[in-house]
């Protein structure tokens, strides 16, 4: 008897059938195609339902997403460009002797049916790809901070994450920290009077170098792990955990730790975006070693007048003890006309420490409440409201980091207009060659498309 003739689309939809028919992933089909096909929508969850999980980025910090959020899900997959990271997440992440199916190209698991949440714990240089293709499948997704690595990046995502209706949340986890909240209602509130100012103080970064390339490890697919960015020589301090002090992939601790500090500065202040950022480079980079600033100062100018100062300290950082304590913790200290306001991870103080103590009274404003971050956002996934980092949200906070950064490169004064997201005034030109970048084929947005 003579075949029928299906097509190619036809046995790739039975294949899948077949194979949740016998317990098995889509993805993990033969008949699968490797790359290349527009990822299809993951159906709704029901409301007993455990959600499939995948983790894209396999190192501590994403790993360490992936083991908080199987508490409300199933991890079902994990992908790597490098494949020992891969393997050693798949020990950690397997349960009762299932272990996650494996992938090294993130958009083989945007096709996975099964797959209805992502983690993104790529580097930093990687979020925006990742998370574009999270929008396009339809897949809610728990980004890594800072959210981008550009603002028009960001203005992109909000933009495609509104369109196709997913949740985000911007890994920004202080937001679900009593304390911090607690420092902004305090704040918003006139609990020190009427704000002046806010200092933030930054870890420092790492000044070392200058480096030498090395071969490329077997286990690391080099060229996709630099994805957009510049074809350079494999240098094993460019990647995994300093990838961070290189523009390249991230903005230093400005970005870094800034993805946190500033933003609980931004949620306090509560406006949309500073007028005006200038700053100061204490220390230059070393020639052929890392090339984000180590050490500086950022002075931000708002509508209001309140002021926001970034300051670096030698705080017994997680940089480890290549930056030595000097007695300043990394913090916020909010400087209002009747008092002040200091918090971090570890506590919270106040000029009045009374006041600390009383209870804001009935019609104060309120802050959006979460208690865990992780929490907060799967049950955004199952009620589809707004987590408390929202991709709107995300990229505000991000873009502020990323303006002072832009000061730090251009060495200028600038002004900001929040809501064109364009630099004007004086060497706006100079500044605006900074809020986008050059993505280097093939992995340009249509690596997603």
């Amino acid at each position: 008897m003579k075949s029928p003739n299906v097509s190619r689309r036809t046995f790739i939809k039975r294949a899948g059938a077949l194979a949740t028919l016998a317990g098995l992933s889509s993805c993990q089909f033969p008949g699968q195609p490797t790359v290349r096909v527009r990822p299809l929508a993951a159906t709704r969850l029901g409301p007993n339902d455990r959600p499939g999980i995948a983790l894209i980025g396999c190192g501590s910090r994403g790993t360490g997403d992936a083991q908080s959020a199987a508490a409300w899900g199933d991890i079902v997959a994990v992908c790597d460009v490098d494949s020992k990271q891969a393997a050693a997440a798949v020990e950690k992440l397997a349960v009762d002797g299932r272990k996650p199916v494996v992938y090294s190209d993130f958009r083989r698991v945007l096709e996975c049916s099964d797959v209805h949440v992502l983690i993104n714990g790529t580097p930093d240089h990687w979020h925006t790809l990742v998370n574009l293709g999270a929008a396009l499948a339809g897949k809610d997704v728990y980004a890594e901070k800072p959210l981008t690595l550009t603002i028009d990046e960001g203005r992109r995502l909000v933009t495609a994450v509104q369109r196709s209706g997913i949740i985000l949340q911007t890994g920004t986890q202080q937001r679900s920290s009593p304390r911090f909240r607690q420092a902004c209602e305090w704040v918003r509130n006139g609990r020190i009077g009427k704000l002046k100012s806010a200092d933030v103080w930054l870890p420092a970064g790492l000044r070392e170098g200058p480096f030498k390339s090395a071969a490329v490890p077997p286990n690391l697919n080099w060229d996709f792990w630099l994805g957009q960015t510049p074809n350079v020589p494999y240098v094993p301090e460019r990647c995994h955990k300093t990838f961070r002090f290189w523009y390249d992939y991230s903005g230093g601790t400005m970005t870094d730790w800034g993805a946190h500090h500033n933003d609980i500065a931004y949620w306090a202040i509560g406006e949309l975006a500073p007028r005006t950022v200038e700053s100061r480079v204490l220390v230059q980079p070393i020639p052929g070693g890392y090339n984000t600033f180590s050490e500086y100062e950022v002075n931000y100018t708002y509508a209001s007048g309140v002021r926001l100062n970034i300051h670096t300290t030698r705080d017994d950082s997680i940089y480890g003890s290549k930056v030595k304590p000097d007695g300043q913790r990394n913090g916020i200290r909010f400087e209002g006309t009747g008092g002040w306001i200091w918090v971090n991870r570890d506590e919270i103080k106040a000029s009045d420490p009374a006041m600390l103590k009383q209870a804001l009274p009935e019609g104060a404003e309120r802050l959006y409440v979460s208690n865990n971050h992780m929490e907060n956002f799967f049950d955004c996934v199952r009620s589809r409201k707004a987590p408390i980092c929202d991709v709107e949200t995300g990229h505000r906070s991000a873009t502020m980091c990323h303006l002072g950064a832009i000061s730090m490169r251009t060495g200028r004064a600038l002004t900001w207009d929040a809501a064109q997201e364009k630099f004007v005034g004086e060497f706006a030109r100079e500044a605006n060659a900074h809020v986008a970048r050059e993505l280097r084929a093939p992995y340009d947005y249509s690596f997603v498309s």
